[in-house]
């Protein structure tokens, strides 16, 4: 019996003998082929990269990418697993989508697009995202173009410091908003979405833009809009800027502007005196031109509000007396609000029984009046007012003769002044009884 071999002790099994290096390399293969689902090392690279410029001819097999640069597939959806969204790509390739990248709940079966952000090697699926939507940030997977969820921690002059992802960002103020915000401060602690518009690792530079990120929203809103926007109809909007000439107002994605006649009933001197900037209004759109560049959409709030003065004349009459106060003083009178909107015409010659050179000699801007209603033209929106007519007239004194002697008087002799006794002396003396008269 040779020495150096060995027996297996009596009952012991026989120890398994060691694998070959053949089979050590299927095995590592069949893992390495389950962790990637199905897919080739180059469709991960497509997956998980921006794309680099192909020389391979325009339309071979061309490969659909976000608006900044991730590819887009096409899946058809398996079902909805608690807070996930299970999709399959082909019989070996899944993937899963939050379900909170859906305004609704998708139903199985139904094919829609993703974008690929990366390949989970321990679960052997693909990470996915509805695009435009925000996906939890990695830092080694962040890059430029990437929408990503920022929480502002700071300020200084130049905009606000942001976080993403336990590093720092900086977002210029100019990106903060879409328009002016004259106190960013407003942001401090709040989580914004944000577009990664510059990277340098090796630096630990990071730039953000959340106004790239509201004009791509604002894009797809204002096409949607342009598409289904009508004359007549009535939209919901919020004013952006005040101007000369009146307002600009976005009704979801345009800016449309509502002409000073149209801010209001009646006359305003500006348009701060109808909205201010944040008001959210009802507005009719009045006017669309398409054509133009931008397109130009005219806008009524004034058709949306009810006319005071047609409400007031409902419930005014003729002779009635009112109260109102001093708006605007002109040569041919003055205006009076007599409600809220609703001003009256006082005309100059209705302030007072006297004769009224200025009507600004009578009255003051802000004072407060009675005065009655002569009439009213409800189709021009007028009413007439007198100031005068509650005041009882001054007594005049007795009528007086052609001279201002009254009839019966007697008539006094005129005092012998230095022009009498010179027209005396020339037309017979100082003691002639000078008459007048002809022959």
């Amino acid at each position: 019996m040779d020495s150096d071999s060995t027996q297996p002790l009596d009952g012991a099994p026989a120890p398994s003998p060691l694998p070959s290096v053949g089979d050590i390399n299927a095995s590592l293969n069949a893992e390495i082929e389950s962790a990637l689902g199905g897919m080739t090392a180059g469709e991960i690279l497509e997956a998980t990269h921006t794309p680099r410029p192909s020389n391979k001819p325009a339309g071979t097999n061309p490969i659909r990418r976000s608006s900044d640069g991730r590819q887009l597939r096409s899946g058809r959806v398996m079902e909805v697993r608690g807070k996930d969204v299970l999709v399959e790509f082909g019989p070996k390739s899944q993937g899963v989508c939050p379900l909170d990248h859906f305004e609704t709940a998708p139903t199985a079966g139904a094919q829609l697009e993703f974008v690929v952000e990366r390949l989970d090697p321990f679960e052997g699926v693909l990470i996915l995202a509805r695009e435009g939507m925000v996906t939890k940030a990695f830092w080694g997977d962040l890059r430029v173009g990437q929408i990503v969820e920022a929480r502002c921690v700071g300020m200084n002059v130049g905009g606000l410091d942001m976080e993403v992802a336990h590093h720092h960002a900086f977002m210029p103020a100019a990106q903060v908003d879409l328009r002016h915000v004259e106190d960013i401060s407003i942001f401090l602690g709040q989580k914004l979405q944000c577009e990664i518009v510059e990277l340098r690792r090796n630096r630990g530079r990071m730039l953000l833009s959340r106004r790239r990120f509201l004009e791509r929203e604002r894009m797809e809103k204002r096409d949607a809009l342009l598409r289904e926007i009508e004359l007549g109809s009535v939209r919901t909007a919020t004013i952006v800027a005040l101007q000369p000439f009146g307002a600009f107002a976005d009704i979801g994605g345009v800016d449309g502007l509502i002409p000073m006649g149209e801010l209001a009933h009646g006359m305003i001197k500006q348009a701060s005196d109808a909205v201010a900037i944040g008001d959210v209004v009802e507005v009719r759109v009045i006017r669309v031109d398409l054509a133009n560049v931008p397109p130009r959409i005219t806008l009524s709030r004034r058709q949306m509000m009810t006319d005071p003065v047609v409400a007031l004349l409902e419930g005014l009459h003729a002779g009635a007396t009112v109260t109102g106060t001093v708006q605007r003083l002109m040569d041919f009178g003055a205006f009076v609000e007599i409600a809220p909107g609703v001003e009256g015409l006082v005309h100059v010659s209705e302030i007072s029984h006297d004769r009224v050179e200025s009507p600004a000699k009578v009255l003051k801007i802000g004072e407060s009046v009675q005065a009655k209603v002569l009439g009213m033209d409800p189709q021009r929106r007028r009413i007439s007012l007198s100031i005068k007519a509650l005041k009882d007239a001054p007594v005049r004194a007795e009528a007086r003769g052609r001279h201002g002697r009254e009839k019966g008087e007697e008539i006094q002799p005129r005092e012998a002044d230095p022009s009498m006794r010179k027209l005396l002396l020339r037309f017979g003396g100082v003691d002639s009884n000078l008459k007048g008269g002809l022959g």
